[in-house]
Formats: structure tokens, sequence, C-alpha cells
């Protein structure tokens, strides 16, 4: 529950000065209650998250989230030889890196995607 006083009802108040921090700069009193949670929201983030996931819905969707990585590295050390970087400086390594992922994926697409 919020409150804010009139303009009207503070501007010629006496006790201005010990109601207001800064009562030159503030223009009126603003003041908030807090009385628990909102009828309806008993359950908290993570327990409306368990329920999300715990639907059959939720069971879909987040399956398909799941991915291992590990096979694009082995595909990028074993098949392709790129096992170790030849370049100095942490720009340069990212770089490299980057053309990595590019290569993996250029071959990911040849074969499953634009390629066909």
């Amino acid at each position: 529950m919020k409150f804010q006083g009139a303009l009207r009802d503070c501007g010629p108040c006496a006790l201005r000065d010990k109601c207001l921090r800064k009562p030159d700069v503030t223009k009126t009193r603003q003041v908030s209650f807090f009385h628990g949670k909102a009828p309806g929201t008993t359950l908290s983030y993570s327990d409306r998250m368990k329920r999300a996931i715990d639907s059959e819905r939720g069971r879909r969707l987040y399956g398909g989230r799941f991915a291992t990585v590990e096979p694009v590295f082995a595909n990028l050390r074993h098949n392709k030889g790129l096992d170790r970087f030849t370049v100095r400086g942490q720009k340069k390594v990212d770089t490299q890196w980057k053309l990595f992922c590019l290569v993996h994926n250029i071959e990911k697409l040849a074969h499953h995607g634009y390629g066909q």
C-alpha cells in the first residue's frame, strides 16, 4: 500500500523540516507499507518453476534443452585435428576458436541443412 501526500498539504506544513529528509528538494512525503504477500500468490518462484517443469508440457519443452557438447569438441579435436591453438594472445586465440566453431557449424549445415 502506498501513500503520497498532496502538494497543497505538504507545502505549507509546519512539520515539513522534520518529516522530510531533504525538504528543499522533496515536494511531498511518500510512504509505502508492506502487508505480506498478496492473496493468491502463495507459491514462490522456485515452486512455480518446479510445477511448470513437472507438467507434461514442461517435460517436453525442458527435455529439448538438454544437449551434449562433448561431440563438438571430439569432432574438432579428433576428426579435424584442431587440438591446439597456434597463436598467442587472448584476442587471437578467441578469433581462432571462433574459426574452429565456424568450421564445425558449416559442416553441420552442409550435412544436415542447406547442402541438401
